[in-house]
């Protein structure tokens, strides 16, 4: 039986752009909740400027204090020194560093060029390896920037050979704005997996466009074992116009369920994380199988 990775964004990608922060005590249950459900890769905060991230700013309040499981990885999102070294001070266990092929995007998200990105992701993963803990790469726009529209696959490549390069254990290609289809997802893989094989490759989709899951099955068409997903559809990103919501971890389990794909991951507790956390904010999740379950619960 195949075997797939669910790497959960939720309490970090998934709640860093509501408008109404969730209390640091309300995040610390909620990741002490999705430590349970058999989820070995939880990603909990970002130690980056309040000034920018409001919604992070207690990072270190939740990662003091979440119950960590040994057997559980907690990365943070780290984008320069400083964060590393909150990271660091605050037992971290990976450090996540991020670029982007595209110029415009570069400059409206973090406001410096793609080559000072890079730059700065280097900085940041030699010092986290050479402190002993690991470091994961993101790409953001890797097929469509809401900027500068189509993005070739052959600049995601040459990102990927970077981040690896560099000492990044694994690189998630990220469509942030959720634009990408079955087609191009392909194209854009096949490149980078050239590049640096499929084993260090992973996929962040939004949902924007309802086409994350066709994309995640024509990345596992092409070998990709790892899946970033967010309960209950959380997340989006300010800097990309319509940009509404990680694909769901609860859609992506019911998918890989049904195909005897196994995961290791319980989605009925799955579905209590997306419970406690949305009623929180004061929503209702965006999965579509959330929803299902619900009204056939209720039905009987």
């Amino acid at each position: 039986m195949t075997e797939i990775t669910i790497y959960e964004v939720g309490p970090r990608d998934g709640l860093q752009n509501e408008s109404v922060p969730l209390s640091a005590k309300h995040k610390i249950s909620f990741i002490d909740i999705l430590s349970q459900t058999g989820l070995k890769f939880i990603e909990s905060g970002a130690f980056v400027s309040p000034k920018w991230v409001p919604a992070m700013a207690d990072s270190h309040t939740v990662m003091t204090n979440i119950n960590r499981s040994n057997d559980i990885s907690y990365p943070v999102l780290t984008p320069n020194i400083k964060g590393l070294e909150d990271a660091l001070k605050y037992k971290s266990d990976t450090a996540c560093v991020f670029t982007t092929p595209s110029e415009s995007f570069s400059k409206k998200n973090t406001n410096c060029s793609v080559e000072e990105a890079i730059t700065r992701a280097e900085q940041v993963t030699k010092e986290a390896l050479n402190n002993g803990i690991k470091v994961r790469g993101y790409i953001s726009t890797v097929m469509f920037c809401p900027y500068e529209g189509e993005i070739k696959p052959l600049k995601v490549a040459y990102l990927c050979e970077k981040l690896i390069n560099m000492g990044c254990y694994e690189v998630s290609l990220g469509d942030t704005i959720g634009s990408g289809n079955p087609l191009k997802t392909k194209q854009m893989i096949e490149v980078c997996k050239e590049a640096v094989g499929i084993e260090k490759l992973a996929v962040h989709f939004h949902d924007t466009y309802g086409q994350a899951l066709s994309n995640i099955l024509a990345s596992l068409e092409l070998g990709i074992k790892v899946i970033d997903t967010s309960v209950g559809g959380l997340g989006g990103c300010p800097y990309a116009p319509g940009a509404r919501g990680n694909v769901a971890t609860e859609d992506v389990l019911f998918m890989l369920n049904g195909m005897g794909i196994k995961t290791g991951v319980d989605l009925n507790k799955v579905c209590d994380a997306s419970r406690f956390v949305f009623e929180k904010l004061g929503q209702k999740p965006f999965s579509r199988v959330y929803n299902a379950l619900e009204a056939k619960k209720h039905k009987n």
